[in-house]
């Protein structure tokens, strides 16, 4: 397939929700048209396919766009996964969508108050924005207490070897970990802090993470992953 017909993808290096499509991407083999684009100048053309103007946004060669990552990741997935991310066992694939819809959902909640409290004052109106972003880092905390009960059985979050959860919940506790380090790494979860070791110290996670410039119109197209 030329570059022409190949998807394209609006991506945000720093966003997990992108790093993830595009951790998903790399790990199928399959290949897209990748724009870096920068948050506070989104493109014209991006935000007419998606105007909700988040990242990750693929558009299909059918003209078919899938505007949230969990659905970039299994499009990917559903049609190449060379390193069995995505459980062929049902009862599986259900506690692997749970785990993210937890991540998603209870855990995310909580990392953005924890990382970005002065994006809700109207929630902490009665404390200092200190005290609310750690009232939130400790109720994030329970989701990865739990995670690190999992890996106290097994290697990975649902297997002993990587699966689709994994790639799409360790970009959220990056960031979590990365808005106070000395602090996560001091915490008591070794099973966790293992595994998410091993995964900023993989070779795809830094491929993944390759910096490219933002697009700009007229730019030479860029082909993710990259042609070897």
């Amino acid at each position: 397939m030329t570059i022409e017909h190949l998807p394209l993808l609006y991506s945000f290096r720093r966003c997990p929700y992108a790093m993830r499509a595009r951790l998903a991407l790399m790990a199928s083999g399959l290949r897209v048209e990748l724009r870096e684009i920068v948050l506070r100048n989104k493109p014209a053309h991006m935000l007419q396919i998606s105007p909700k103007g988040t990242v990750p946004v693929l558009l299909l060669p059918n003209h078919q766009v899938l505007e949230e990552s969990l659905d970039i990741m299994l499009w990917a997935l559903r049609q190449s996964d060379p390193m069995g991310l995505l459980p062929h066992d049902q009862a599986q694939l259900d506690r692997v969508l749970e785990l993210i819809k937890t991540n998603d959902g209870a855990f995310k909640h909580g990392l953005d108050r924890y990382k970005y409290p002065p994006r809700y004052p109207e929630e902490h109106a009665a404390f200092s924005p200190e005290q609310f972003a750690l009232h939130h880092r400790d109720a994030a905390a329970q989701v990865l207490i739990e995670l690190d009960q999992r890996l106290k059985k097994q290697t990975y979050l649902v297997a002993n070897h990587l699966t689709l959860a994994d790639f799409a919940i360790a970009p959220f506790v990056r960031q979590y970990a990365h808005t106070d380090l000395t602090w996560f790494q001091a915490q008591d979860w070794p099973h966790l802090l293992q595994w998410f070791q091993q995964f900023i110290a993989s070779d795809i996670f830094h491929a993944v993470m390759h910096k490219y410039p933002a697009w700009q119109e007229g730019d030479e197209r860029v082909v993710f992953p990259p042609l070897q």
